[in-house]
């Protein structure tokens, strides 16, 4: 019976023991919510007395950026105006317009974190946009590389839009130059592609920076044919056909060769042509001027023939009319 009994306070002790120890971890959670709750409290408490101290500055700081804004589009206004009559090409315009208003607006934002006292936040956009442009500059080293090549082709005066260049084993008129790429369009109208970098280290012949081109003339005549006569009727056609040369002095003739059948020679004159289009135009019309010129005082343009005999050998017989 006093065992029992025993057992019995014991249980009743470690019920209300563990009650009790229950109730100090229920207290224990609701101070610590408490002191939580209490420092969100004093945080957000700081922030606003924070705020309410630095509400000036922020005022003043959104001012700043505002007037750097106003700043950035007249800068960039200017700067087109400036350029227009400077910088033919309208993309690095375009770009250079831009940069001046970017250069605008973050040297506003930087002033803006001054006033703001931020400063070490402003350290660490200075050092990371550092480490970025590091980083870009090595990933991206062929494409600056050909936008560098295109801005300093856009302010060479050695050539412009609309001038017919020979280069990189193309020859057209300059289309475009962009910050990547210089574009052509070839007599056939083809359009090449090329990367400005090629163009700054390969030799360029720009016909536009003369007003006339060399037209030249390859052909030939019998051997039977009076070459004095030859001379002065080929001359002449050129002379009667274009208004722009004037005396046949201005026209050269040079015989070269003694072909298998003709004597061949070179004729050439200057005339005014900015474009390889318009010179293949003006050889075409010399040609035909020419051509009439020979039919008409009898003069032979050979051209091989061949007879073939079929007797009771094959025999072929070259011969020339």
């Amino acid at each position: 019976m006093f065992y029992i009994l025993w057992i019995c306070i014991f249980k009743s002790m470690t019920i209300f023991q563990d009650q009790t120890t229950t109730q100090n971890a229920e207290n224990d959670n609701n101070i610590g919510v408490r002191d939580s709750l209490t420092l969100v409290y004093d945080k957000i408490d700081s922030w606003f007395e924070n705020f309410i101290t630095m509400l000036p500055n922020l005022v003043v700081a959104v001012i700043v950026i505002v007037l750097f804004y106003i700043l950035a589009k007249f800068l960039r206004r200017l700067t087109e105006k400036l350029l227009a009559k400077r910088v033919s090409q309208k993309s690095v315009r375009s770009l250079i317009t831009k940069l001046v208003a970017l250069v605008a607006i973050i040297s506003g934002i930087f002033i803006a974190l001054s006033i703001l006292d931020l400063d070490k936040a402003l350290e660490t956009i200075i050092a990371g946009a550092g480490v970025s442009g590091l980083v870009i500059g090595l990933a991206m080293q062929g494409t600056l590389s050909n936008s560098v090549s295109g801005i300093h082709l856009s302010f060479r005066k050695l050539v412009r839009i609309g001038d017919w260049i020979q280069t990189n084993g193309f020859e057209g008129e300059v289309v475009a130059i962009d910050l990547d790429k210089f574009i052509l369009r070839e007599a056939d109208n083809n359009t090449v592609i090329i990367p400005n970098k090629m163009i700054l280290e390969n030799p360029m012949k720009n016909f536009g920076l003369t007003s006339t081109m060399r037209v030249m003339i390859n052909c030939g005549v019998g051997y039977e044919s009076d070459l004095d006569h030859v001379k002065l009727v080929a001359k002449q056609a050129i002379v009667d056909y274009f208004d722009q040369v004037e005396h046949t002095d201005q026209v050269e003739f040079y015989y070269m060769e003694f072909g298998d059948s003709s004597i061949n020679f070179l004729l050439r004159f200057y005339y005014e042509v900015e474009n390889g289009l318009q010179k293949l135009v003006t050889t075409s019309q010399a040609i035909m001027a020419i051509k009439k010129a020979f039919d008409k005082e009898g003069i032979n343009i050979p051209f091989p023939m061949r007879t073939i005999q079929f007797n009771n050998k094959l025999q072929i017989d070259s011969s020339d009319v």
